[in-house]
């Protein structure tokens, strides 16, 4: 698609009537809601979901110069078709979808030896490209002979459009970036950065596990056990302390970085990107939910941003595709969906957003495992954290993306008293993770395994954010400035994936 073209759909995007499609999505509502009622969206069983998303560098096989070492790269859109990837955000992303797979000892197996699989033959396709696909939170280096600045904020603009260079030919992105008002900012210590598009979200990656329920009723008492969730595995997963260092203000203090840095910046990102153009805070921790239709509701109800038309092919989730469309944008670190392209199909589910791209793919299956059999194990004793305050819950979740293993965060354990103990809280949830994993038919050694790089992390207060610290610091003590010690530990970081990717973890760094 032309560039051109591509500012024509997205004038046709911005023409749609606002009120018509806000009118059309309560309509699909309450078809959706009558479905409920009707027992369609219920399961046999749990099942679990996950997209896992990855940035593309280049792996400079010529080793030219080392400062092109592991530059952003930009994926042919020809590659991603041959590894079977989705298009994400920016040129440099790419997204792998698992199949969804039931929540048992089996499916586990399945999901973890697809993503295994589909990924190492997409780093074998991607190496004869000179590419390498990686499995971070945020990268620091721009492409070769760019700032990240510019690559962030370059644009044209074609009759009245605005359209990124570096953005992929999607037109709900391109609608994304023309739909609101004002510049896009990226609020954060120490950042000084304000684009033009949406281009800046696409720093940022992430894993995201679904959980789908048996009984769709029962989807808020599940809701909000994840809300509590949050935070504390936030905490375990924390991946993005540092930008690419020229969006940094000038003469920024390396010292007043490290003591005032986040620890994932993604969560920034996300939320002060879109939230800066748009009238509600669309990104944002969610509401407790009360009952199945205000689940329902609140997406039909949530602040339009991108009315695209939509077309069918008759489907069943076509009759409420108004509303599937209008949840693209439903921006919750925590959101409920209801989905299914047939009846029997048809599903509720929980998407947990906010975990980051982890070093290794058993880290990743460590944090949605983990996800999973807290969601089993918790809702199944009916643990007292549900109890937890909501503003609790949401500090939690803010203090760990400041913070994380050093975050304030308050928890109800088994026996219902409160402590600020994070390993005490972090414990208690692993235990009965591991409790879930056990009643849908794992066995005490494949628990262990799945979890046990989270437990080496609680017992030696160590994540990638702060191996990404300690790195730096270490370069900063060598004399190295801010921009080479950030960019030298994000090689090391890709050097030691490279090797422990597919068949290692975080513990062998």
């Amino acid at each position: 698609m032309t560039k051109s073209e591509l500012a024509t759909s997205v004038r046709d995007v911005l023409a749609v009537d606002t009120e018509a499609y806000t009118t059309e999505a309560a309509a699909d509502a309450d078809f959706v809601l009558s479905e409920l009622d009707s027992g369609t969206f219920d399961n046999h069983q749990s099942i679990l979901g996950l997209e896992y998303e990855f940035y593309a560098v280049s792996e400079d096989r010529w080793h030219t110069v080392k400062e092109d070492e592991f530059a952003l790269a930009r994926v042919p859109r020809r590659l991603l078709e041959l590894i079977g990837f989705e298009k994400e955000l920016g040129l440099h992303n790419a997204e792998m979808t698992a199949s969804p797979q039931p929540f048992n000892s089996y499916g586990l197996e399945a999901i973890e030896a697809e993503v295994r699989g589909r990924l190492e033959a997409a780093l074998d396709c991607s190496r004869a490209e000179g590419l390498r696909l990686v499995s971070d939170a945020m990268w620091t280096i721009p492409p070769t002979g760019e700032t990240a600045h510019g690559y962030l904020t370059d644009s044209i603009e074609d009759g009245g459009v605005r359209i990124a260079t570096n953005m992929s030919d999607a037109v709900r992105y391109h609608a994304m970036a023309n739909s609101g008002s004002g510049a896009f900012r990226v609020d954060a210590p120490g950042v000084d950065l304000e684009a033009p598009t949406v281009m800046p979200e696409s720093l940022i990656t992430s894993i995201q596990p679904h959980y789908q329920v048996q009984q769709a009723m029962d989807l808020p008492r599940y809701f909000n056990y994840a809300v509590r969730l949050a935070g504390p595995l936030l905490a375990l997963g924390v991946n993005a302390p540092f930008f690419p260092p020229d969006l940094y203000e000038e003469d920024l203090d390396p010292e007043w970085l490290l003591e005032n840095g986040w620890q994932e910046n993604r969560i920034a990102v996300f939320e002060s990107v879109l939230n800066s153009v748009t009238e509600t805070d669309k990104v944002r921790f969610p509401n407790d939910l009360d009952s199945i239709e205000e689940a329902v509701d609140r997406v039909a109800d949530d602040e339009t941003m991108i009315p695209m038309p939509v077309d069918g092919d008759g489907e069943f989730h076509d009759n409420f595709a108004t509303l599937r469309r209008k949840h693209g944008t439903y921006w919750r670190w925590v959101r409920p969906v209801f989905d299914g392209p047939t009846r029997s199909q048809a599903n509720a589910r929980i998407e947990f957003r906010p975990l980051p791209a982890q070093p290794t793919v058993r880290d990743s299956m460590a944090l949605t495992v983990a996800f999973a059999g807290a969601m089993e194990g918790l809702t199944r004793t009916e643990h007292p954290v549900v109890d937890l305050p909501w503003e609790a819950a949401r500090e939690n979740f803010y203090a760990a993306m400041r913070n994380g293993l050093d975050a304030d965060i308050t928890w109800l354990t088994a026996d219902g008293s409160e402590t600020d103990d994070l390993e005490l809280a972090l414990t208690d949830l692993l235990e009965h993770a591991a409790e879930g994993l056990r009643a849908v038919g794992l066995d005490r050694e494949a628990v262990d395994r799945y979890l046990q790089p989270l437990q080496w992390r609680i017992e030696t207060g160590l994540t990638p954010a702060g191996w990404k610290r300690q790195q730096v610091r270490k370069r900063l003590d060598s004399g190295d400035s801010l921009a080479e010690a950030v960019q030298s530990t994000q090689r090391l970081y890709i050097e030691n994936q490279a090797v422990t990717l597919i068949d290692g973890d975080f513990t062998d760094w």
